[in-house]
């Protein structure tokens, strides 16, 4: 069995995903959250923090990462169990710095994750669930209804920050 970790990072409301290349043997073609094998002897919070430096060039804030769950896929030798992570903070501007992994990497929105060919399907539905996109996950399911957000807007802290006709107090 496999073991890899995945990590998301989030900012301005898009999720940093990678595109694998089309020559890779696993999974190739497809978008994908940063990551890579579990090294013997590594805990997979700190597989995660060398596969972003790696891959990515950005120093993981450890105590801001938080697992959003599991994933499993295939069988016998070529089962992969996936550990997912939330990351909160890092330091660093991510760039590819695994050009023989990835062939480009880019910010999406939550919007924009139905229409990719990602590695795992449920993937989108784990990002969806993210805190910093509850909110526009919401404003879609209302808007996909036709129906008014200002009291979804309401709701959600980051847009009444942004909303001045929304007031959120602690």
């Amino acid at each position: 069995m496999h073991v890899v970790v995945t990590g998301a990072l989030v900012e301005n409301g898009s999720v940093l995903l990678v595109h694998r290349r089309p020559t890779k043997r696993a999974y190739p073609d497809v978008w994908d959250l940063p990551g890579g094998q579990v090294e013997a002897g590594e805990s997979e919070l700190q597989a995660l923090a060398r596969e972003m430096h790696e891959e990515l060039g950005v120093q993981i804030v450890a105590e801001s990462a938080s697992r959003l769950g599991v994933m499993h896929d295939g069988s016998g030798a070529d089962a992969v169990h996936v550990g997912v992570w939330q990351i909160g903070d890092w330091v660093g501007s991510p760039t590819n710095r695994a050009p023989e992994e990835h062939d480009d990497i880019a910010w999406v929105g939550i919007s924009e994750l139905a229409g990719l060919p990602l590695v795992h399907g449920v993937l989108a539905a784990m990002v969806r669930h993210l805190p910093e996109f509850e909110c526009a996950r919401r404003h879609l399911d209302v808007a996909d209804r036709n129906q008014d957000d200002r009291e979804t807007k309401a709701d959600c802290r980051a847009c009444a920050a942004t909303d001045p006709s929304s007031r959120w107090w602690d």
